[in-house]
C-alpha cells in the first residue's frame, strides 16, 4: 500500500480572510458572468451564447428551425457550463413576444403565454434566429468584436455582439447580482433610433468645432432626449400615467419607478347597462392570476362596485368587469381595481450594466446612448480595416493573376517544365508569394479570355472601394455620417408603432369607502384589557349587558358603527390609532388584542375608543391638567405607529380625550384633590399638536375628569341611573389654569361626570 503524499498547495491563511476572496470571487462571476447586462448589445453571457451558438449551426430567419433541445445542447456542451433548464428558460423568454418588446428567437410550438403557463419541453420545441437577432450578429465573422477562450479552452466565443440594434433599451433586462440588481424597461426601436440621432449630431458638430477649433457644444439635455423617447414601451401596451417630470428624473439619474396601467373602455350594453372591457394590461403580470385576484377579492367582498369578472380572452386580452349597477361611475370602480389589484402596477428602473470595461455602474439615458454609439463606432473601425485587409490581399492575388494572362505561354511552360515552378515565377515576373501561389492554384478552367476582363472588372470596383474605405478611416465625420445612415436602416426595417399608451398623470380620484368594502352595522366591543372584536348588527344594552369577555376582564366599550367607518383610538402616550372597522376580527370569540393591530405598547393604557367623525373637535388633556382643542379630521394615523398629538412630559400620561358638543360653550374640569373649575371654551386654544396650556393648576393631585356643556342649560353628571343637573355654575366659573373649588353635594365619588 502506497502512503499518500500530503498536499503541496496548502496555503496557511485566516478563515476570515479565505472566506472573503472566495466570497468576493463568487460576488464578481455573479456580476460579470450572470445577472448584468452589457450596455454595448444588451445581452447577458446566456443570451449571447445562445445567439451564437444559433448563428454557429446556421438556424437563420430563412432555414428550417431545428429542436430546442438541439440548440441547449450546443450551448451548455460549448460556451454555457450551466444547467440546461436555466439555458433553456433563457431562450424561451428571447422567443416569447410577451416578455420583450423585440423577439431574438422564432419559436415554433408551445412556448407560454400571458396566462403564466409554462412553455412545453425543450424536445418538443423548435428555434431559429429573427431578423433582429441577425442584425446583432452582423459582421461576426468580419473581426468586429474580441473573442475570447471558451470554458474548456477548446473553442472561441465573441466578448460583445456588434449589436447593429440598440438591444439594451429595445428589449431591457432585469437581474439581481451581489449587492446590485438591473431593471431596464423595454422601449420603441423608432424613439431609441430618434435619440441616437441626436446625440449623433452632437459627435459630428463636436468634430466640425474641433475642425474650426471653435467651443466644444453641450451635450443633449436629458429633456430633449425624453421628448424623443417619451418613456417605456412595453410589449404588453398599457397606459403609462407618470409625470413628465418624474420621467426625466428617473432618465436623469438612471434610477426610478413607471406608474402603469392597464388599458380599458367602457361598453354599452342594453337597456342602459353597461361593462368595463380591459384589452391590455401591465406588463410582466399574468393575466389568469390577476382574474384570479379579483375573483377573490369578489369573494371577500372588498370590490363592492363589482358584480362579476370573466375572461373572454382569445388571441386578443379581453377582460370584462360587471358593475353592481349602471349607476356606478366607472372611473371610481376602475380607481378601486387599480389601488386594490394588479391591473396597476409599478416597474422600478435601476439602469445598472457593464460599460466597455466590464465595470458595472448605474448609467443614466445620454451615457447609455454615448455607450452604444461608440461601440458602434468601434466596430465600423474594425470591420472597415478587415475589409481593407481583404481588399488588399484580393487586389494582390489579382495583380498576379493579371501577369499570368499578360504571359501565359511563359507561365505555361514554367510550371510544365522547372522543378521549383513557385521560386522560378516569382523571380520572372516579381511576384509576390501570395500571388505566385494563386497562379498555381488557378484551374484551367479559368484561363479564358473573357476571365482577364472579369479581373479588370473586379480590379477596378475593389480599388474604388479601397479608396472609399481608407477616406472613412481617416475622417472621423465620414465614420458618423455612415452610422447615422445605419441607425435610419435600422429605424425602417425595425421601426413600429408605440403599445404603451403615454398619457399626463391621472387626476386623483378619491375613492370612497363604500367602493371598497360593503356597509353594513356593526357593533365593535372593546374589554379592558383591550380585546377587540366586532359583531354584525347594532346590539341593544341588554345584549350588550350579556356579552361574555375573558376571565379576569370586562367590558368597557361598545361602539355602534359601520364596516366603512374609521375608529379612533386614543392612549396615555399621546397618540392617535386609527383602525378601519371593517378589518376587526368577526365572530363570537373573545376578539383580538388591539396591540397587534396598532404599536401600542405593554404599558400604554387606552383611554378613548370611539367612531371618527371628521366635522368634530376634541379637547385632549394630560394628567398634569395641561390640554387643548384639536380638529377630528387631523389626528388620523396613516400607519401603524400612531400620530403623535399630546406632547407629554415629566412621566405624565394621557388622561382625557371627550367631544366638544354643538353650541357648548364653557368647559368644567375637575381633579382628584376634588376641586371643579369652570372656564369659557373660548379660552382653550387650537392646534395640531404640542403640550397644551393649563386647564387646570394642581397641588399634589391630578386631572381626573373634564367635559364641555352650554352654560345656559347649566353642568350636568351622572349618578347611578339619574342625571343631576347644576343650572347656576357661577360659584365655580373663573378663568383657565385656575385651581378650583369644591364640586356641587351629590356630585359622584369618583370625581367623574360620566
Amino acid at each position: 500500500m502506497k502512503t499518500p503524499v500530503p498536499a503541496s498547495d496548502i496555503i496557511d491563511k485566516p478563515l476570515e480572510q479565505a472566506l472573503s476572496e472566495r466570497y468576493l470571487s463568487y460576488a464578481l462571476s455573479t456580476i460579470m458572468a450572470r445577472s448584468l447586462p452589457d450596455v454595448r448589445d444588451g445581452l447577458k453571457p446566456v443570451h449571447r451564447r445562445l445567439l451564437y451558438a444559433m448563428n454557429e449551426l446556421r438556424l437563420n430567419p430563412e432555414t428550417p428551425p431545428k429542436k430546442s433541445a438541439r440548440v441547449v445542447g450546443d450551448v451548455i456542451g460549448k460556451y454555457h457550463p450551466h444547467g440546461d433548464t436555466a439555458v433553456y428558460d433563457a431562450l424561451v423568454r428571447l422567443a416569447q413576444d410577451f416578455a420583450v418588446r423585440y423577439r431574438l428567437i422564432d419559436g415554433q410550438g408551445n412556448f407560454g403565454n400571458i396566462d403564466g403557463d409554462n412553455a412545453a419541453a425543450m424536445r418538443y420545441t423548435e428555434a431559429r434566429l429573427t431578423d433582429v437577432a441577425k442584425a446583432l450578429l452582423e459582421g461576426i465573422d468580419e473581426d468586429a468584436v474580441d473573442f475570447r477562450a471558451t470554458y474548456d479552452g477548446d473553442g472561441e466565443e465573441p466578448a460583445v455582439l456588434p449589436a447593429n440594434f440598440p438591444n439594451l433599451l429595445a428589449n431591457g433586462s432585469s437581474g439581481i447580482a451581489v449587492g446590485m440588481a438591473t431593471n431596464i424597461p423595454p422601449h420603441n426601436v423608432g424613439e431609441i433610433c430618434a435619440a441616437l440621432r441626436l446625440v449623433l449630431k452632437h459627435r459630428q458638430d463636436r468634430v466640425k468645432a474641433a475642425l474650426a477649433g471653435k467651443e466644444m457644444p453641450a451635450p443633449p439635455r436629458i429633456e430633449d432626449l425624453v421628448s424623443l423617447m417619451s418613456g417605456p414601451d412595453f410589449p404588453t401596451g398599457g397606459v403609462l400615467v407618470e409625470p413628465r417630470a418624474t420621467v426625466i428624473e428617473t432618465y436623469r439619474t438612471g434610477r426610478g419607478s413607471f406608474r402603469l396601467r392597464a388599458k380599458w373602455h367602457k361598453e354599452p350594453l342594453a337597456q342602459g347597462t353597461w361593462q368595463i372591457v380591459v384589452t391590455e394590461i401591465p406588463y410582466q403580470v399574468q393575466k389568469a392570476r390577476l382574474v384570479e385576484k379579483i375573483a377573490e377579492l369578489l369573494t371577500n367582498r372588498k370590490l363592492v362596485l363589482l358584480e362579476d369578472v370573466r375572461d373572454e380572452s382569445a388571441e386578443d386580452i379581453r377582460l370584462v368587469l360587471v358593475p353592481k349597477s349602471r349607476n356606478v361611475d366607472p372611473e371610481v370602480l376602475m380607481a378601486s381595481l387599480f389601488q386594490a389589484t394588479d391591473l396597476e402596477t409599478r416597474f422600478a428602473m435601476n439602469m445598472n450594466v457593464l460599460d466597455k470595461d466590464n465595470v458595472p455602474r448605474v448609467m443614466n439615458l445620454l451615457e447609455v446612448l454615448d455607450a452604444f454609439l461608440d461601440h458602434r463606432h468601434e466596430v465600423l473601425v474594425r470591420r472597415s480595416r478587415h475589409r481593407l485587409a481583404k481588399i488588399d490581399h484580393r487586389l494582390e492575388v489579382l495583380g498576379g493573376t493579371l501577369i499570368a494572362y499578360l504571359n501565359l505561354d511563359e507561365v505555361i511552360r514554367i510550371i510544365r517544365e522547372e522543378d521549383e515552378p513557385k521560386l522560378r515565377l516569382m523571380k520572372a515576373f516579381e511576384l509576390t508569394e501570395v500571388q505566385a501561389n494563386a497562379i498555381l492554384d488557378m484551374r484551367l478552367r479559368n484561363l479564358r479570355k473573357l476571365e482577364e476582363m472579369e479581373i479588370r472588372k473586379e480590379h477596378d470596383a475593389l480599388s474604388a472601394e479601397k479608396a472609399e474605405i481608407v477616406e472613412l478611416l481617416g475622417d472621423e465625420s465620414l465614420r458618423w455620417k455612415r452610422l447615422g445612415k445605419e441607425l435610419e436602416e435600422t429605424r425602417k426595417r425595425f421601426g413600429d408603432d408605440r403599445r404603451t399608451q403615454v398619457t399626463d398623470a391621472p387626476l386623483v380620484i378619491d375613492i370612497p369607502l363604500e367602493a371598497m368594502v360593503e356597509r353594513e352595522p356593526l357593533t365593535v366591543l372593546c374589554s379592558q384589557m383591550g380585546w377587540i372584536r366586532a359583531v354584525r348588527g347594532h346590539m341593544n344594552e341588554t345584549e350588550v349587558a350579556d356579552v361574555k369577555y375573558k376571565e379576569g376582564d370586562a367590558a368597557r366599550f361598545a361602539i355602534h358603527c359601520e364596516t366603512t367607518d374609521k375608529l379612533l383610538v386614543f392612549a396615555s402616550n399621546g397618540k392617535f390609532f386609527t383602525l378601519g372597522a371593517d378589518k376587526l376580527p368577526r365572530g363570537r370569540g373573545f376578539g383580538e388584542p388591539v396591540r397587534l393591530m396598532i404599536d401600542l405598547g405593554n404599558d400604554t393604557e387606552i383611554v378613548a375608543l370611539f367612531k371618527h367623525q371628521p366635522d368634530r373637535r376634541l379637547i385632549v388633556a394630560s394628567e398634569d391638567g395641561r390640554g387643548f382643542l384639536v380638529e377630528e379630521g387631523e389626528v388620523i394615523a396613516q400607519t401603524r405607529s400612531g400620530r403623535q398629538v399630546l406632547t407629554l412630559e415629566n412621566g405624565r400620561g394621557a388622561k382625557a380625550c371627550v367631544f366638544v358638543g354643538a353650541g357648548d360653550d364653557h368647559v368644567a374640569v375637575i381633579g382628584n384633590n376634588r376641586k371643579l373649575l369652570v372656564f369659557p371654551l373660548e379660552e382653550v386654544p387650537v392646534l395640531a399638536r404640542g403640550k397644551g396650556m393649563h386647564l387646570q393648576k394642581y397641588k399634589d393631585a391630578s386631572l381626573s375628569d373634564l367635559k364641555t356643556f352650554k352654560a345656559a342649560e347649566g353642568l350636568t353628571w351622572n349618578l347611578g341611573d339619574r342625571v343631576r343637573t347644576e343650572a347656576d355654575m357661577r360659584p365655580w366659573l373663573a378663568h383657565r389654569a385656575g385651581v378650583g373649588k369644591f364640586p356641587p353635594n351629590g356630585f359622584p365619588k369618583n370625581n367623574r361626570f360620566s
